[in-house]
């Protein structure tokens, strides 16, 4: 793409709306409380429409069944924010638990590799995330599915921009070699 502006703006953006999420932590968790809200209910209501196609009755009544439980995830969340709010602090804790144990016993027989530090440090962070989040639960709700958001913002729109400023210079590269 010869657009790198774009890239560049996008990524501008991101890095912008990730500050703003880390400025007001809890304003994002329920920003993202309420954006998982939506999903839910979103991805129960096409899961519904999807169910009654089916041709066979038992794949249809099943799929009615887990269509209306998505959807009724997502009624919950919007019904009661805090308890959603609670319910995702402590699923991402123990995703990070999960992931982290994980990433460490993955490492574990590639001892004597390059792959062997990243993956027990990062494995380790996870764990350790995780441990912060349960010891600091139900405070840690308040913020942490913000600050989680705004960091994956200023991740992503620093990628954007470390993209755009690529596809830069090699538009630059490409048109200089045109002229010469």
């Amino acid at each position: 793409m010869k657009h790198w502006t774009i890239w560049f703006a996008a990524g501008l953006l991101s890095v912008i709306a990730g500050l703003v999420a880390l400025a007001n932590p809890l304003a994002a968790t329920i920003a993202v409380e309420q954006l998982a809200g939506w999903a839910f209910l979103v991805i129960g209501l096409i899961a519904g429409y999807v169910a009654f196609q089916e041709e066979i009755q038992n794949d249809r009544i099943w799929g009615l069944v887990a269509a209306i439980g998505i959807a009724l995830i997502g009624v919950v969340l919007f019904a009661n924010p805090l308890a959603g709010i609670l319910s995702l602090t402590l699923i991402v804790a123990i995703l990070f638990l999960v992931t982290g144990v994980s990433k460490i016993f993955m490492a574990l027989p590639m001892r004597g590799t390059n792959s062997y530090w990243t993956l027990l440090l990062s494995g380790g962070l996870s764990v350790v995330l995780a441990i912060m989040v349960f010891a600091n639960f139900p405070q840690s709700a308040a913020s942490i599915l913000g600050i989680i958001l705004a960091v994956e913002l200023i991740s992503n729109g620093a990628s954007l921009v470390a993209i755009a400023l690529r596809k830069r210079l090699m538009t630059s590269q490409s048109t200089q070699k045109a002229t010469s």
